[in-house]
């Protein structure tokens, strides 16, 4: 068999039209992930539950045909998993504990293992069960992103209460960093070991910080997390996307050693193209332009196909695909795409 196409590019490879998948792609604007998710009862459940969760991830790949199948989880499933009373509030998002500086050091991973079996079971079914060309996606949260929400105990517009953390309690943040290094690189061996492809680690909050802290929270765990995949999983690819990292990217990539940068929405397309220049580019439509629809879409498509399209791109959006947008919108958006 011919190798995935995901992964042709993965390695380095120019393929046009580019392999496509969407961020978010199982997700409240398919009317049956929503059926699902009602018979799931609550939103981890539905994490946990491996038929319930393979369900929902093969459910894009069937309707729209997909390159590549992203498991259906959680970036805080690693917090859940120190017991950090994760539950997900409907219309507010998810909440936890605020975790102050002393708890850190009494923080356990022993149970990690366990707790997160079901997601690993769910990796081994999809491969099992997805066509022969569908590259599979295993994913954490960067160490960063979880813990910004572990420290406000939930989403806030910039971050501010971890930014201010770690002004304050560096050493602290260090520690709670390190550990959620440790923990999601044994995370994404297992998905790989499982049957995934290759890994996505979302730094969804790289974006709010400054230089220093961004080397520092940013990309020096993810080279810990980079490092030791591959060192357990020689050869392991590995995308990075560090949302609103904009100027530092380049930095990301060669001080990470991810083999995919992921692009946000506003990243300028010069800027991309010079980045592609060293490595495989993934991104970057806005997602409203996908609500849109008509010309704003075609354009937005055209655009980066005619920009990045024949250097080694994954077409995707800029961020996740939100509930408002319309199905008819995501077919067309394939059809073009693989139109070229």
């Amino acid at each position: 068999m011919q190798e995935r196409k995901l992964m042709r590019v993965l390695a380095g490879e120019s393929v046009f039209p580019p392999p496509i998948w969407l961020m978010r792609q199982a997700g409240r604007y398919l009317p049956e992930y929503r059926e699902t998710r009602a018979r799931a009862g609550g939103f981890l459940d539905l994490c946990y539950n491996p038929d319930l969760a393979t369900e929902v991830t093969l459910q894009p790949i069937r309707r729209f045909g997909f390159d590549a199948a992203i498991l259906f989880s959680d970036i805080l499933v690693i917090p859940d998993a120190l017991r950090r009373n994760v539950r997900f509030v409907q219309g507010e998002g998810p909440r936890m504990d605020p975790i102050a500086p002393h708890e850190i050091a009494g923080l356990d991973p022993s149970l990690a293992e366990t707790h997160l079996a079901p997601v690993i079971a769910t990796v081994a079914r999809l491969r099992a069960e997805l066509p022969a060309e569908t590259a599979l996606i295993g994913f954490c949260g960067a160490p960063w992103t979880v813990a910004t929400y572990m420290i406000a105990g939930h989403g806030t517009p910039d971050q501010a209460p971890a930014r201010l953390f770690a002004y304050r309690h560096p050493d602290a943040m260090d520690e709670l960093v390190a550990l959620l290094a440790e923990m999601s690189a044994e995370y994404l061996v297992r998905q790989l070991q499982a049957g995934a492809d290759c890994v996505q680690i979302f730094d969804s909050w790289a974006g709010v910080l400054d230089e220093p802290s961004f080397q520092r929270f940013s990309i020096a765990p993810t080279r810990r997390i980079v490092d030791r995949v591959r060192a357990a999983v020689p050869g392991a690819r590995i995308i990075g996307f560090p949302k609103g990292a904009g100027p530092l990217l380049p930095a990301y990539r060669s001080g990470t050693g991810v083999d995919a940068v992921g692009l946000d929405w506003s990243v300028p397309f010069s800027f991309a193209a010079e980045l592609q220049r060293g490595g495989p580019v993934q991104g970057n439509l806005d997602p409203l332009r996908l609500i849109a629809g008509g010309r704003s879409l075609d354009e937005g498509i055209d655009a980066i196909l005619e920009q990045l399209g024949r250097g080694p791109l994954v077409f995707n959006l800029g961020h996740g695909i939100t509930p408002e947008a319309p199905v008819a919108h995501v077919e067309h958006l394939v059809e073009r795409v693989r139109r070229g």
